[in-house]
């Protein structure tokens, strides 16, 4: 038996409405593209050192978090193991992003409260503070590094769901690998760097800020910081050369932030203007630079700021 007249054209004008809405929604997305800049968040990649083939895709916000995690680590003399069970706690608890919310009072990083004496809400929200209030409690913890990574982040965070963070140990573990510089060339981020001109004197800030005041960047040209790596290493796990990478995937990780638009490092160089998902041997910019003086291989980490 046929459909009514009615109920025909009510759903010709059903689907008709539908498909209006869906062309308005996408042409609002577009204007707002096109009035707002449109620039899609930068991704950064971390890949295994090992040649397996794993890999883990994030955002640059992520990417500045776990940096900040694992400086403020081994610049406290803490293992690579540490700093895997940090940034898998952070990735559990907040997705490694520094949120002003959380369950009753929870806050930053790693959902810490004020009200069970973590901090107050300020220093909280400071991940290189946050951060290092956690590493504070796990050093406390009787063999942690020997203890499964849902243990050992149990008895810092006292979670409701201990079991969660084991999800998040081989993403954590790849991070760390980078991060600490165990794991040369293995972090790279797009390209697109800062709105605003970057600023060199914010890079040294942000470098003392996770780094401590052992690394103290040196003269070079106005837009370049340049970071001694023999005078970092000090007691740092792996000696000098996994100093000097630690610090070039710290930068590459802060370069959308601090709009840093090169890092050299051993021979190989990390340029936002070619798109920043690799690693290469320095272009002609590159060599510029070091026949200035910029940088002198091994020894120093170049970082190159956008103007």
């Amino acid at each position: 038996m046929p459909e009514p007249p009615t109920l025909v054209r009510r759903g010709r004008l059903l689907r008709i409405g539908a498909a209006v809405a869906v062309l308005l929604a996408l042409v609002g997305y577009v204007i707002v593209q096109y009035v707002f800049g449109g620039k899609a968040a930068p991704r950064c990649q971390v890949v295994s050192g090992n040649g397996d083939g794993a890999s883990y895709e994030f955002e640059a916000e992520q990417a500045q978090n776990a940096a900040t995690v694992a400086a403020v680590g081994t610049s406290r003399g803490m293992p690579e193991r540490a700093v895997t069970i940090a940034l898998a706690t952070a990735l559990q608890e907040s997705g490694l992003r520094n949120i002003s919310h959380g369950d009753r009072d929870s806050l930053g990083l790693f959902q810490q409260r004020p009200s069970q004496g973590w901090g107050n809400e300020k220093q909280i929200m400071d991940p290189a503070y946050s951060a290092a209030r956690f590493y504070a409690h796990l050093k406390d913890v009787p063999g942690y590094s020997r203890l499964p990574l849902t243990v050992a982040a149990q008895r810092v965070q006292r979670s409701g769901y201990p079991q969660a963070y084991a999800k998040h140990e081989p993403d954590a573990a790849l991070l760390a690998a980078a991060l600490t510089g165990r794991a040369p060339a293995t972090l790279t981020c797009e390209g697109r760097t800062a709105d605003e001109p970057g600023d060199p004197a914010k890079v040294r800030e942000a470098l003392v800020r996770d780094f401590g005041r052992e690394v103290t960047p040196k003269g070079g040209s106005g837009d370049t910081v340049t970071v001694p790596v023999n005078a970092t290493a000090a007691g740092v796990e792996g000696g000098a050369e996994q100093r000097g990478w630690e610090l070039a995937h710290w930068a590459v990780a802060q370069a959308s932030t601090l709009g840093i638009e090169r890092v050299s490092y051993d021979g190989r160089e990390w340029s936002a203007a070619d798109s920043g998902t690799e690693w290469r041997k320095p272009g002609k910019a590159g060599e510029a630079d070091r026949r200035a003086g910029a940088g002198t291989g091994t020894g120093d980490v170049r970082i190159v700021i956008g103007q």
